[in-house]
């Protein structure tokens, strides 16, 4: 282990760029003859396009061109494709609608892009937008999962009866049912699980060139997976062959999922550049993102848990109405299907389990990958209605919990619906926790908020997820275009400093940072030695970019395969020159020594002689250069897990709730940066209770009007609502990656929503509420407890 490798609480190299003003951001590029373009979009949420007029908008000064539907569909352009579709109980593919990249006679969605006009300034573009004469005949809209599958509901699409995408299932319905038929108690939920708005800090934005001489096109955009994007954008959605898109992604301010999935918009622009042989920009302001960026979570569901007479459980059956907004979007029909129903088992011994997810159609901005990404979604309702099965039955909610969790030796374990997990220990992140939280003198505080007139709650529950998507094969069984493999090339240079090239990209995870600290650490020398390229097509090998936690599992072990090919070449050349056998050359500490002598070389000086050979040596052998790439494709998911405890206040007179303390013990495997690992926490942990507390997506039922399309109605958390977070680890190692590591990107959003939200049921309590749904505002909490009247 060098000074600043592995374990290492190293600060982020890439933060110094950041907090003094020097990231280089899509919005930050400026290229040549640059143009700028701009959006009209719907304002209706479902209506006919009847006419469209450009003449006065294209006349208007500055403009350059207007493109709507006819022009993108004369020069044969694809929708925006889906790159993970689903199928249905039945067997037989989703339904999957043309999604075109500007409307083509009709909207489904306000927002929904009619036509981009091309200008010289952004202001000349929006201003020509709004002279764009349109006549809509608009149409009822539904904007709600389960009212648009009722008789008589707006159809959006005439060959998608009752607007139902696909109508999916995991597990064994008819084991499931014996489960229950013989159940000493039934526990029952209904609830909703909000629509989100992304709101990275960054909005999103593209820029793109066209080289006439060569046919290149190069586009700059805030993207979380760079090579993705080139294969659907340019080979699916504009016919260019691959090797002629460039795709960069620069530094990104946050992605969180939705700068995953690929939009019209980035097409577009691409399409415009070598129309116009210019280069065109566009950047979306916050308002625009709120109606365009693809939105997170929209569950309605209704859960029974079956238990025995002693608290254990039995059976799970989960019904789901997920709402999947007006088009399927990238990866939009696998969040709440196979994200979510395999992971309702939890930490739990359940033994059998049926889940089914219709998957809908409605007149709101499509649904996709939000942080967490369907794992929040399931631990959400598994928690909540462990939560109220030990209310049911008079157990103590802890007890609950441990009397059902897969015990330490029961790994491997296979669950019920598909997933196996590799390892784990649920009782000592269970133990760790309330020891953390000091759950045991819990209500001495109780005691004291009452003497204040507060009411105080604490919440508890025990999580898994299952991240670094994987491996290939199942990913293709389950409707996935392509592997989910990871990359990495290595470059020792001739003076032996280093550069890697990673298919991951780093967009507020330390990327910069961890992978320079593994790579130092196996070679033996200091991290600072070490710089990471990403976010290049150009450069690094064909990857499939940074999603679901999988960065350090996935990518990080890519890396440390291409620096293992190193090591062995390294041996090579050592054991040439030290004149013994390449199986008696030992690597450590940055050293290649003869084993059981002092004769060694350094790793320096072993780069050094394979550029600059000696006389003699074997080139036949031994071609020169110190460069490596490799591909790794695990053969499972990796299973994070933990506990998580919180405990808020309210006001019974106001409904005002404080969020007082939090506690997050969680098992993320082998830590790399434990500085990071603990940001990453934070950050996740802010994100679900931002869910819990205050963050709301509402439409219109009638009109489909985005009804919280600005920070003034859309209620973002604020670092005065949170109070310290307590991290800690409890690490098992993953046995199926070179590194023993997990993920740690989105637990923190896994688990705090039903933590907080079980700690707001436990202070209401005494008004007997049983269920309150999110966001748990002081306005739905006054109402509760009006509704309940006065307290037992």
């Amino acid at each position: 282990m060098t000074e600043d490798g592995i374990g290492v609480a190293l600060r982020r190299r890439e933060d110094r760029r950041f907090l003094t003003g020097r990231g280089r951001y899509v919005h930050d590029i400026v290229r040549p003859q640059q143009l700028h373009a701009a959006f009209l979009r719907s304002p209706h949420a479902h209506a006919e396009i009847v006419t469209m007029g450009t003449a006065e908008a294209l006349a208007s000064p500055g403009v350059a061109a207007i493109f709507t539907a006819e022009d993108v569909t004369g020069d044969n352009l694809n929708g925006v494709p889906c790159a993970w579709g689903i199928s249905g109980k039945d067997g037989r593919p989703m339904k999957e609608p043309p999604h075109p990249l500007l409307a083509r006679g009709k909207v489904r969605h306000v927002g929904d892009p009619v036509a981009m006009v091309i200008a010289d300034s952004v202001k000349a573009a929006r201003t020509a937008a709004e002279r764009i004469d349109i006549e809509y005949r608009i149409l009822p809209a539904v904007t709600e999962a389960v009212a648009a599958m009722a008789p008589g509901a707006p159809q959006l699409y005439e060959d998608v009866p009752g607007n139902l995408c696909c109508d999916w299932a995991v597990g064994d319905a008819a084991a499931t049912d014996a489960a229950f038929a013989r159940a000493h108690h039934i526990a029952k939920i209904d609830l909703v699980n909000n629509r989100l708005v992304p709101n990275a800090m960054e909005s999103r934005a593209a820029l793109a060139e066209y080289e006439h001489a060569t046919g290149d096109y190069t586009l700059y955009t805030s993207t979380q997976l760079p090579h993705v994007a080139r294969v659907l954008i340019g080979v699916l959605v504009l016919g260019i062959p691959e090797r002629k898109l460039r795709v960069v992604a620069p530094d990104v301010g946050g992605g969180f999922g939705s700068k995953q999935v690929v939009y019209a918009e980035e097409a577009l622009v691409t399409w415009a550049a070598r129309k116009l042989k210019r280069p065109v920009k566009w950047v979306a302001d916050r308002s625009e993102a709120f109606l365009s960026d693809a939105q997170g979570r929209d569950h309605v569901t209704h859960a029974e848990l079956a238990l025995d007479r002693d608290g254990r459980f039995l059976g799970l059956r989960v019904s789901t109405h997920a709402n999947i907004g007006g088009y399927v979007s990238t990866f939009g029909p696998n969040i709440p299907t196979n994200l979510y129903g395999p992971l309702l088992a939890g930490v739990y011994t359940t033994p059998v389990i049926y889940c089914e997810v219709k998957v809908v159609f409605t007149n709101t901005v499509p649904t996709d990958a939000y942080r967490g990404a369907g794992r929040p979604e399931a631990t959400y309702v598994l928690e909540r209605l462990v939560d109220i099965a030990a209310r049911d039955l008079g157990i103590d909610r802890v007890e609950i919990r441990r009397r059902n969790f897969i015990p330490r030796d029961a790994f491997p374990y296979q669950t019920p619906v598909m997933l196996q997990y590799d390892t784990g220990d649920y009782d000592a992140s269970l133990a760790k926790a309330l020891e953390v939280s000091r759950w045991s003198t819990f209500p001495a505080r109780r005691a004291e908020a009452a003497g204040r007139g507060k009411m105080r709650g604490i919440g508890i529950v025990t999580y898994i997820e299952a991240c670094g998507l994987a491996p290939s094969r199942i990913a293709r069984q389950l409707g996935a275009r392509g592997g989910l493999f990871e990359s990495a090339a290595v470059r020792v240079n001739p003076s032996g400093d280093i550069t890697v090239f990673t298919g991951a990209h780093n967009h507020g995870q330390g990327h910069e940072t961890v992978f320079a600290q593994l790579v130092g650490d196996l070679l033996g020398v200091s991290s600072s030695l070490v710089e990471i390229v990403h976010g290049d097509t150009a450069r690094s090998p064909f990857g499939l970019g940074t999603y679901g936690s999988r960065s350090a599992a996935v990518g990080g072990a890519a890396i440390a395969k291409a620096v293992g090919k190193i090591i062995d070449k390294g041996r090579k050349i050592a054991g040439y020159l030290l004149e013994a056998s390449e199986r008696d050359i030992e690597f450590a500490g940055g050293k290649f020594t003869v084993g059981g002598t002092d004769r060694s070389m350094t790793f320096g000086e072993v780069a050094g002689a394979a550029y600059f050979p000696p006389d003699g040596f074997p080139l036949d052998i031994l071609e020169p250069g110190l460069e490596e790439t490799a591909f790794f494709d695990p053969v499972n998911f990796t299973f994070p897990g933990g506990c998580h405890v919180a405990e808020v206040e309210i006001d019974p007179d106001t409904g005002e709730l404080a969020l007082v303390a939090y506690t997050a013990v969680d098992d993320v495997g082998v830590v790399l940066n434990p500085m990071i690992v603990e940001g990453q926490i934070h950050g996740g942990v802010v994100q679900g209770a931002g869910q819990a507390l205050g963050e709301n997506c509402v439409y219109d039922p009638v009109s489909g009007q985005l009804l919280t399309g600005s920070f003034t109605d859309y209620r973002m958390p604020r670092a005065d609502d949170l109070p310290p977070i307590a991290v800690a680890t409890q690490s098992t190692p993953c046995r199926h990656n070179p590194l023993g590591v997990k993920g740690c990107g989105e637990v923190g959003t896994i688990a705090s929503p039903a933590t907080v939200m079980n700690a707001v049921v436990d202070a209401l309590s005494p008004y007997d509420v049983v269920h309150l749904d999110m966001p748990a505002t002081p306005q739905r909490i006054w109402q509760a407890i009006r509704r309940a009247g006065q307290p037992a």
